[in-house]
């Protein structure tokens, strides 16, 4: 490992010993999770502002979750950051056998099929069901996406993409009639089955669906300040803008873009 990882490793271990950090000493694997999904998402923000000071300061803050997490597993006599680089090592060599053994692959299609079928193998080993590899702590629409997809892999998917649409209508329809009836589990159930099948929808165009949203939200975001500003500027108040207004204040922060 380099100097400035050892030092990194020293840190924590600084911070959680007995006179260490109090705030440190409270932290367990549970606790820390909210901090650590943030932390994924800053770097993914990073990476979308293109920013690479940023992505630098944030790959680093992500690096402390991976190291904090292995520091509380070694006080538990679980396992050690040691522990955790071998078995990545391990992974990686293993499921790329056309790079580290005898396997040939020419093309991204091949490997994403020898990979899979590598991880089929280390899941019959495990006797785990085939889905029980999507975390269910995905946010919802990538943990969607992931289970189509695996689902798709042993062939349970639409054949055309038009098929999608006939059922994206059938499940408004039924969005529709389950609003009308009132009944709130029926509407929490349809309303997840529409955006089940608007996720396969996009699955099938080769979009990301998270990533759409998100570019949707930064779009929306950015609209709206737009509007916030020219409101201002005219010395009014949103809360007491009528439906036309906005219209108005849309439009323009739409030509203004």
């Amino acid at each position: 490992m380099s100097d400035s990882f050892n030092k990194l490793l020293d840190i924590m271990n600084r911070l959680l010993a007995p006179d260490g950090c109090p705030w440190d000493l409270k932290q367990t694997h549970q606790t820390l999770i909210p901090y650590l999904i943030e932390e994924a998402y800053e770097v993914v923000d990073a990476i979308e502002k293109k920013d690479p000071l940023l992505l630098k300061e944030e790959l680093g803050d992500l690096i402390l979750q991976v190291v904090f997490h292995a520091a509380l597993a070694q006080r538990a006599g679980s396992f050690t950051i040691d522990d955790v680089n071998e078995a990545i090592v391990d992974k990686l060599t293993r499921r790329h056998p056309h790079v580290f053994g005898d396997s040939t692959c020419t093309s991204d299609t091949e490997v994403a099929k020898q990979w899979d079928a590598i991880k089929m193998t280390e899941k019959s080993q495990k006797e785990d069901l085939y889905l029980d590899s999507v975390p269910k702590a995905l946010p919802a629409l990538s943990q969607a996406l992931k289970l189509t997809k695996k689902a798709a892999k042993v062939g349970f998917d639409w054949t055309h993409k038009e098929d999608i649409l006939k059922k994206l209508n059938e499940e408004l329809l039924e969005l529709e009639d389950a609003a009308e009836s009132g009944d709130s589990d029926r509407i929490l159930d349809e309303a997840g089955d529409l955006l089940f099948v608007i996720v396969n929808w996009y699955r099938h165009h080769k979009i990301d669906p998270e990533a759409a949203l998100r570019h949707t939200n930064d779009k929306f975001r950015k609209r709206f300040g737009l509007m916030e500003q020219f409101i201002l500027e005219d010395e009014k108040d949103m809360s007491q803008l009528d439906l036309s207004t906005w219209d108005t204040y849309w439009d323009k922060a739409k030509r203004h873009e």
